[in-house]
C-alpha cells in the first residue's frame, strides 16, 4: 500500500510528507512525494498539497506531463481515494476567481472567490478556527466533531454550487466552507499537517478510508 503526494511545485511539501508518515505508523502504509504520473496511477491514495494562488497551482499541476490524464484514471475512473489540501481543495472547484478566471479540475461544483469579511477581520483568514461539522458521518471525521481546532491560511474561499457536497465550515464573518467531499473525493481548506491532533486524525482517517 502507499500514499503518494504529488510535487507539482507548489505547497508545504516537506510538512505534509512527515505528518503523513506520523499518520501511516502502524498501517503498513509507504508514503512518497512524486511528479511522476506513473506513480500516480499506481497510488493507493493521493494527496495534493497547494500554498499560491489558484492560477499558479493549476498551471504547476498542467504542467506536469500527463500528470492530469494520471489523476483523471486513477481518481474518476478507479475511484483512488484523493485529498486536497488548501489549494489543492480549491483546484477541485469548476473555476478559480483570484487574477480573473481560471478553469479547475472541475470533480466538485463550485467557485473560489475572494474572501469578504467585514473590516474588524482581516485577510488572509490565518490560524485556528473552530469546525461546524455538516455531516458527522463522513469516515474523514471520525472522531473529529465540531468545535475542534484546525489551522487555516487563505485569501480565498470555495463556494460549493450544491451544499451536499461540504463537509464542514468555520465562521469568519460568514460561513467559510472547510471541508468538502464527493464520492472518493475529499478536500480541506485547513492544512491538516499544522492543525496537530486533529490533523493527525484526519490524515489517519484518509490512510484507512475505503470509499
Amino acid at each position: 500500500m502507499n500514499t503518494v503526494i504529488i510535487d507539482y511545485g507548489s505547497g508545504n511539501l516537506r510538512s505534509a510528507e512527515k505528518s503523513t508518515i506520523r499518520a501511516a505508523e502502524g498501517l503498513g502504509m509507504d508514503v512518497i512525494v512524486s511528479p511522476n504520473p506513473e506513480d500516480i496511477i499506481k497510488a493507493d491514495r493521493i494527496i495534493l498539497p497547494g500554498v499560491g494562488a489558484f492560477a499558479d497551482c493549476m498551471k504547476g499541476l498542467n504542467e506536469l506531463d500527463g500528470m492530469r490524464e494520471a489523476l483523471e484514471e486513477a481518481v474518476l475512473k478507479k475511484g483512488t481515494p484523493f485529498l486536497g489540501i488548501c489549494v489543492g481543495m480549491q483546484l477541485l472547484a469548476d473555476a478559480g476567481l483570484e487574477h480573473g478566471r481560471t478553469k479547475g479540475l472541475g470533480w466538485i461544483g463550485g467557485t473560489v472567490e475572494t474572501l469578504v469579511v467585514d473590516e474588524s477581520l482581516k485577510v488572509p483568514h490565518m490560524g485556528w478556527n473552530d469546525l461546524e461539522i455538516s455531516q458527522n458521518n463522513h469516515p474523514l471525521l471520525d472522531g473529529i466533531k465540531t468545535g475542534d481546532h484546525a489551522y487555516f491560511v487563505h485569501s480565498y474561499h470555495f463556494k460549493a454550487t450544491d451544499q451536499s457536497t461540504v463537509l464542514a465550515e468555520v465562521d469568519y464573518g460568514g460561513k467559510v466552507t472547510a471541508m468538502v467531499a464527493s464520492d472518493n473525493i475529499v478536500g480541506t481548506q485547513f492544512h491538516p499537517e499544522k492543525s496537530q491532533k486533529l490533523g493527525l486524525a484526519l490524515l489517519k482517517n484518509f490512510l484507512q478510508w475505503s470509499p
